[in-house]
């Protein structure tokens, strides 16, 4: 099918449109990032000739402003690891899960990492307590019950309100190398199968997803329980999707778990059809030859290989880390968990 011929006047039209926002600007937004304020800007312009409904435009706005500045509070803190706790508002004081949330933010917070919770009571309370204010993150949101910033981070820097529970779910999981999840309602559950639906479709990068419980308590038992009856053995879930989340009762467990996933991994990222995994020392070439023959299945084509420098398209991103480079086929990320953990398993 032949594209439409473009008149003239729209193809002037649409340079004028462009000269006026590049000449915008270069006043107003002179950035390294020009090129996307660009495209930001023409999208604005479409969203207007579309004459789009004022309460979708509400949205955009909104959604826009409120990542805006949630992207300006954590920024100054991205070189600090962070940890995304969620849990019951309901959960007391003295609640056995309460003390177990708040012993796990603080030896998480004594290995040098901070804790993201949704600021308000129960378990959300207990990270902050634990983490202390100081090395807390609230990322809280406006209910017509329940939900109220918890005293511990009330009027803190680092608290930030949302409207819409969909930017906030953003920054739980993008700020975050690492998810706890205590027992708690609808909402825990919901942000539990939205990490391990990330995680588990390569949408966010692998990070450990761990569900804490109080000592010898049932719940995330019950509920791997179910996962296995109902979602592994009807072939919803492959096998080594069990391997996306780890289910304990010890908060210092817990925190082994998280520091276990970066003993030797440090991050990934994909150039091109290549998945580049960093690593914080190499191994040795006979490891790399086994990973081979271990995890041949989940690559589309070639071989997996270290080298010690990273790609022109990595700009400049941890020059020092040693790399594993695969073509992976981007659905077996259960496998791809088990990859990181054999990487980790080996002496450093």
């Amino acid at each position: 099918m032949e594209k439409p011929i473009q008149s003239t006047a729209g193809i002037e039209r649409r340079q004028a449109r462009q000269d006026a926002i590049r000449r915008f600007l270069s006043e107003f937004g002179n950035s390294d990032n020009k090129d996307l304020l660009e495209e930001m800007m023409i999208t604005i312009s479409r969203l207007a000739a579309d004459q789009t409904d004022r309460g979708d435009m509400k949205i955009i706005n909104t959604a826009m402003r409120e990542l805006r500045y949630a992207f300006k509070i954590f920024a100054p803190y991205a070189h600090v690891p962070k940890v995304t706790m969620f849990g019951s508002a309901r959960t007391p004081e003295d609640h056995p899960q309460y003390k177990e949330a708040k012993k796990f933010a603080e030896l998480i917070g004594q290995k040098g990492w901070m804790v993201i919770t949704g600021a308000g009571d129960g378990i959300m309370r207990a990270g902050h307590h634990g983490a202390t204010r100081e090395s807390s993150f609230g990322v809280s949101i406006s209910l017509p019950f329940e939900q109220s910033t918890n005293t511990i981070i009330m009027g803190d820097a680092k608290l930030v309100n949302f409207k819409y529970f969909f930017t906030r779910k953003l920054m739980f999981v993008k700020e975050a190398e690492a998810i706890v999840l205590f027992p708690g309602g609808f909402g825990t559950q919901d942000e539990c199968f939205e990490a391990l639906t990330l995680v588990q479709t390569a949408k966010t990068p692998i990070i450990p997803v761990v569900m804490c419980d109080e000592p010898g308590g049932t719940y995330w038992q019950h509920w791997r329980t179910y996962v296995k009856a109902e979602l592994l053995n009807n072939r919803m879930i492959d096998p080594p999707d069990m391997e996306l989340f780890h289910v304990t009762d010890r908060a210092e467990d817990a925190v082994n778990e998280i520091m276990k996933f970066y003993r030797r991994y440090h991050s990934m990222r994909y150039v091109w059809d290549r998945l580049v995994i960093r690593m914080n020392s190499a191994l040795p070439d006979a490891v790399v030859t086994e990973l081979n023959r271990e995890f041949a299945g989940i690559l589309s084509g070639g071989a997996i290989e270290q080298r010690n420098d990273p790609f022109d398209e990595e700009e400049g991103a941890f020059p020092e880390k040693p790399r594993l480079v695969l073509q992976f086929d981007r659905r077996s990320n259960g496998r791809l968990r088990m990859l990181i953990n054999r990487i980790n398993d080996e002496p450093v």
